[in-house]
């Protein structure tokens, strides 16, 4: 039962992460947003290594050349979600960008039953569809008969690589020799420490004023690096425990606070039919992982 406990934990902390980023993407760009996630993690996470091996001591697991491949492509598609998350921040209000992120069901069922030979049953592909529905109302379909495709097609893509994330997390985790929580704790350390390295190389060679706004909005950036390490430890240690799918089904309540946080915190006004959409996505998400 302890999943379930780190799955709430994580859903809270990636409320709150959204919220903060949706915040620091009005005044930094997105290469910069999408590294203030990362930016001051990988410490917590050497932290929280550290303290579990000093309270249970275990040897340092052997890394394969399939265990690095594996959290490489963990990090590298975490870090195209959440990109992709910002600019949906860009393309609509919080609850919108955040609402539409949460298709990563929906979108790995499909690619599942394509490409992986997974079978789904009525209630899966009825989940699709009403995912689809919700999914229509989210980008304003019907509203003066007009579509955004734009924001349709990255909040698929975003969906789609927080989706293929969190199967690689699990993947990784189950390969090295040590049990629970130390897995989850390795996997997360190399994740984060692979991100920041990279998304710091990248923002210096093309655009160093990044670090200049993350410095101005100092604040923000250390929450939103808090809380997504948080919530991280969270995330990994239950897929860990558990099956993704049921992870990412609890997982669904995020809706929930997404809407809270959006009216109440970012005063954002959460129109009738967003709500709708909002839960309409979250009930087809859940459909397609009991599938």
């Amino acid at each position: 039962m302890s999943w379930i406990f780190f799955t709430l934990g994580a859903v809270v902390m990636q409320t709150l992460r959204n919220a903060l980023q949706s915040q620091l993407s009005n005044n930094v760009s997105t290469a910069g947003v999408t590294l203030a996630r990362f930016l001051f993690a990988p410490p917590i996470a050497l932290v929280y290594l550290l303290a579990l091996n000093w309270f249970s001591p275990l040897e340092i697991p052997h890394f394969s050349l399939l265990f690095i491949i594996t959290v490489s492509a963990a990090a590298l598609l975490q870090i195209s979600a959440t990109a992709l998350m910002v600019l949906l921040f860009k393309q609509k209000n919080f609850s919108v960008g955040a609402g539409l992120a949460k298709s990563e069901a929906l979108v790995a069922g499909v690619l599942g039953t394509l490409f992986f030979g997974s079978q789904m049953n009525l209630f899966g592909w009825l989940g699709i569809l009403i995912g689809g529905l919700a999914v229509f109302i989210l980008s304003g379909g019907g509203k003066n008969g007009t579509l955004s495709l734009k924001t349709v097609i990255i909040g698929l893509a975003c969906g789609s690589c927080f989706a293929l994330t969190s199967l690689f997390v699990r993947e990784a985790s189950l390969m090295l020799s040590v049990p629970f929580p130390h897995s989850a704790a390795w996997v997360l350390l190399w994740v984060l420490c692979i991100q920041t390295v990279l998304l710091s190389i990248y923002i210096f060679i093309t655009d160093k004023s990044t670090y200049v706004a993350l410095k101005s909005n100092s604040r923000t950036t250390i929450l939103t690096s808090v809380t997504s390490c948080f919530g991280s430890i969270c995330w990994f240690s239950a897929m860990a425990l558990q099956h993704v799918a049921y992870v990412k089904t609890l997982g669904q309540l995020e809706v929930v606070f997404t809407i809270v946080l959006a009216t109440f915190w970012l005063k954002q006004s959460v129109k009738k039919h967003e709500i709708i959409g909002l839960f309409l996505i979250a009930g087809a998400a859940i459909l397609v992982m009991l599938a």
